[in-house]
């Protein structure tokens, strides 16, 4: 019979690594308690306005959103995730619907590079999910054209300008590999910036943490401008997310989130971008540049605009 000794360091390596792994599996490290608003609310919360080129149509009625908000579908099966269904989709990715007046419009910018396969997906559940909806609608993709690590808040900040030049009121910042999966999650401003994805599958759709404020995020182009947008700093990945959030506290500017009914979202496959070696320092200076860094100190180089069927493609040297 052979007997086996375990040392004392031994079970204390072994509870050590039990304790580590409940945390790390235990939903209650989670934020999943926080403020959100519930759904019989979230239509008072939206704020109504349009283009001007929208807002001088007079043709049909008010477009009714009841049931989309109501009935709360979940979309996100075959066939819309594989096809296009009736494209009628304005050049440059645009669509507003005809047989009603729609009450928002909503600029989505998507920061981009060397993602083609997520992209193809996106552009096509993303128009057949929106249609839905009966808002008026355009998607910018922003792409990343030269060599240096990815920036993704300074390609929202230029994706936000053109937006804005074209008077959208409400801008939808929204990374590629997230698709939402309930129809009732309409992608309209609040009246506070907006966490959209606050339920995500990534994380067993819970918070991780109440101040995450990142993956998909909306607010008024208002808003956008007086918080001067998102740092130009951060390259690579991680941490421009935590400075946009406390640009907006730094101006006693509050989020709100949907309930989670509203806000689940799926998170495609890919690879992680490198992270930046820089962002804890960027983080806790971040306070000093609030005022000089973001849209007021955004230089780049436009290489290509182009209309595409689906989108309006900006193509940067940033």
């Amino acid at each position: 019979m052979i007997k086996f000794r375990i040392s004392q360091r031994q079970v204390v390596a072994c509870v050590a690594y039990f304790v580590v792994l409940v945390y790390l599996l235990w939903p209650g490290r989670f934020a999943s308690r926080y403020e959100y608003i519930e759904g019989e609310e979230i239509y008072e919360q939206l704020v109504r306005k349009t283009t001007k080129n929208v807002s001088l149509m007079r043709n049909g009625i008010r477009c009714d959103y009841s049931d989309v908000l109501e009935e709360n579908v979940y979309l996100y099966r075959r066939p819309f995730t594989e096809e296009i269904i009736n494209n009628n989709v304005r050049l440059g990715g645009e669509w507003y619907p005809e047989d009603c007046l729609p009450s928002f419009s909503t600029a989505i910018i998507i920061p981009y590079r060397q993602r083609e396969s997520q992209l193809n997906q996106f552009l096509i559940y993303m128009h057949n999910y929106l249609r839905r909806q009966r808002i008026h609608y355009r998607i910018f993709v922003i792409e990343q054209y030269d060599p240096k690590p990815f920036n993704r808040a300074k390609l929202f900040n230029i994706g936000a300008l053109i937006a804005m030049k074209l008077d959208y009121p409400c801008l939808v910042l929204h990374d590629v590999d997230l698709m939402p999966l309930q129809l009732g999650h309409l992608y309209a401003c609040s009246q506070q910036p907006r966490h959209m994805c606050s339920s995500l599958d990534a994380f067993r759709y819970n918070l991780p943490y109440r101040g995450l404020f990142g993956g998909v995020v909306g607010i008024q182009s208002h808003q956008f401008m007086k918080v001067n947008g998102m740092s130009n700093m951060f390259s690579g990945w991680g941490g421009e997310d935590d400075d946009f959030f406390a640009r907006l506290k730094s101006k006693e500017i509050d989020i709100c989130r949907f309930s989670p009914e509203y806000s689940r979202y799926t998170m495609l496959k890919h690879r992680k971008e490198p992270p930046n070696k820089d962002r804890v320092a960027f983080l806790r200076n971040g306070h000093l540049r609030y005022h000089t860094d973001g849209l007021n100190s955004l230089v780049y180089k436009e290489v290509g605009f182009k209309l595409h069927n689906l989108f309006t493609h900006v193509l940067v040297e940033t």
